[in-house]
């Protein structure tokens, strides 16, 4: 008796939900950057004021809006590219979860809603969305292939955001604390790079055209300064702010963020996304929420 012969059946790949695909190309795990539009209110000690909560809350909103906009738009412009890389071709336009078309009309969509949300803040409010909006689409479109330009434009873009905070909520912000956020930016870009770097140099990975013209020995060296120059900035903030003995207290708690994140980059292989180390590693975690805790404490008190 002869045993039938059988089609081999193959499984389909599961393929997701326009709605999934969506919430996936806004990234929103990016969205944690946003989070710097309430340094205003922090560090004015504002804290006990719900209004200006709802302020800086609908500024928040906005950004992360506008982000996710020029991610779509980004995404749209290198799917060819991002398709022969080995994680980059799993985004949902690039993987086709998603069409361009849609993910432009999105776009679009976001970043009307944005521009309605500051519209209520006051001039100075959209202006600053105009300039991040700005600023996004010419590092997507040109900026970021421009060696050491691509990184000085991210940190323009997190200057962008700490302003926006403070004009959102209609307090002062220091310039110290300004030159802070751009170094500590330009900080984890340069990081980024490196690891970029290390993974193309050991995996033969197609990176970035930009990275042509960086070196791990430049980039290092660039690391390095910007770090001492982070930490030293920082000093100089505590000097100029209110309470400025007390918030001395917290410069430990910066020295030891900046030294940990330093020894992670050298000790292991962040990636291409360093900038999540923030978010996985414990020791960092507790660093930033004690040096938030007693900043906060500092301010309201003095």
């Amino acid at each position: 008796m002869s045993v039938p012969e059988t089609t081999p059946v193959f499984a389909l790949p599961h393929r997701p939900s326009r709605l999934r695909a969506a919430l996936v190309s806004l990234r929103p795990r990016q969205w944690t950057k946003n989070l710097l539009l309430f340094a205003g209110i922090i560090f004015a000690a504002k804290l006990g004021d719900l209004s200006r909560w709802g302020e800086a809350f609908a500024a928040f909103t906005a950004y992360c809006a506008a982000s996710s906009a020029s991610y779509l738009v980004n995404d749209v412009r290198d799917a060819e590219d991002d398709r022969l890389h080995p994680s980059k071709r799993l985004r949902p336009i690039a993987h086709g979860d998603l069409s361009p078309r849609l993910g432009l009309v999105l776009a679009a969509l976001l970043l009307v809603a944005a521009v309605l949300l500051v519209t209520r803040l006051g001039v100075a409010s959209i202006l600053f969305l105009c300039a991040f909006i700005v600023l996004q689409a010419a590092y997507t479109l040109s900026l970021k292939h421009v060696v050491l330009v691509d990184v000085m434009t991210i940190a323009g873009l997190f200057v962008v955001r700490a302003a926006a905070g403070a004009a959102a909520v209609e307090v002062r912000i220091s310039p110290w604390l300004l030159l802070c956020t751009a170094l500590l930016a330009l900080f984890l870009a340069l990081a980024k790079r490196r690891g970029e770097l290390v993974l193309v140099g050991a995996e033969a990975t197609p990176g970035r055209p930009v990275l042509e013209g960086y070196s791990l020995a430049l980039v290092d060296q660039l690391v390095t300064v910007v770090a001492a120059s982070t930490v030293i900035s920082y000093c100089l903030y505590t000097f100029t702010a209110r309470g400025s003995k007390a918030m001395m207290i917290t410069i430990p708690f910066v020295l030891f963020g900046v030294f940990r994140y330093l020894l992670l980059m050298h000790r292991h292989d962040l990636g291409e996304e360093p900038e999540e180390i923030l978010l996985r590693d414990v020791p960092i975690l507790l660093c930033i929420a004690a040096w938030a805790v007693a900043a906060a404490v500092i301010l309201s008190v003095t």
